[in-house]
């Protein structure tokens, strides 16, 4: 064999090792491999359904999952860094450890899915299900989750620093020690909450929904609570806040703060213009009488 095939023929059997690391994929997938390096063959695309597939510390970086179907895959350590799986279902998937830096999530389902130590900075998420996931220590920092669904999910010791979360669900997860410095979390429900030592610095939390809750020992200096629901929640341990901030929230009398501060109510803001009074009228000429002779 010439030294000029020695090349093609290593870049042959690399495609032919990745093909075989997926054998179990069914008729109906579809499987693409694309020349991108000089003696690496990626895969570039795939679809179909791979259930159970074991793609454990593979390169994916760049791989595109077309509406795919990969429940119960584990993909521990895989690189993933720049992929797009929109739309695909990824449900009970074990992603521990994973690279999926600035990877394109959107409406993709995981369900359940581990994520553990993963990281994901600056992943596109919108629209993504996360109910149930473990994500602990995950990197989410810069990530773009707006509406995404984490209800349940485990966010304990996670990093969502800087992450875009307008409208997340975040109801029931736990998020102990999680941070969501200097994140945009305007209009998220994260009701029935752990958020014990959670540090949410110069967050944005506007319009949220605390309710039922748990914010011990929480961290909100400098974090914007503008219409924030509070109600009935208990804030008596948490740290950083003022009364400048309370008094743009929405409490009641069940609402518990520290020392100190009062709760204030939710209204919206209205302007009064005082209108000074009218002079008062003129008083009524008094009637003229006529004085009528009467003529013998």
């Amino acid at each position: 064999m010439t030294q000029t095939a020695r090349p093609f023929r290593r870049l042959l059997l690399s495609a032919v090792a990745v093909a075989g690391s997926l054998c179990a994929l069914p008729a109906a997938a579809e499987m693409r491999i694309s020349i991108q390096d000089r003696d690496v063959a990626r895969l570039v695309s795939l679809g179909g359904s791979c259930n159970r597939c074991e793609l454990s510390g593979r390169n994916l970086s760049g791989a595109t999952f077309t509406g795919a179907t990969f429940m119960s895959a584990t993909l521990v350590g895989a690189n993933l860094r720049g992929a797009e799986m929109v739309g695909s279902n990824f449900s009970s998937s074990d992603f521990s450890r994973a690279d999926i830096r600035g990877a394109e999530i959107s409406g993709a389902n995981f369900t359940g899915a581990v994520f553990a130590e993963a990281q994901m900075t600056g992943v596109e998420a919108s629209g993504s299900v996360f109910a149930r996931a473990n994500l602990s220590r995950a990197n989410l920092s810069s990530a773009e989750l707006n509406g995404a669904n984490l209800n349940g999910a485990n966010l304990s010791a996670a990093n969502f620093s800087s992450a875009e979360m307008f409208g997340t669900t975040l109801a029931n997860v736990s998020a102990r020690g999680t941070s969501f410095r200097n994140a945009e979390m305007a209009a998220s429900n994260m009701g029935a909450g752990d958020f014990s030592g959670a540090d949410f610095r110069d967050a944005t939390l506007d319009n949220a929904r605390f309710t039922r809750g748990s914010f011990g020992r929480a961290n909100f200096s400098g974090a914007s609570l503008r219409r924030t629901d509070i109600r009935g929640v208990d804030l008596s341990n948490a740290q950083g806040l003022s009364q400048s901030q309370i008094g743009e929230a929405c409490a009641d009398e069940t609402t518990r703060l520290p020392r100190g501060l009062q709760p204030g109510t939710c209204r919206s803001r209205t302007v009064i213009r005082i209108t000074p009074p009218r002079p008062p009228a003129p008083p009524v000429p008094p009637v003229s009488r006529q004085l009528i002779l009467a003529q013998d």
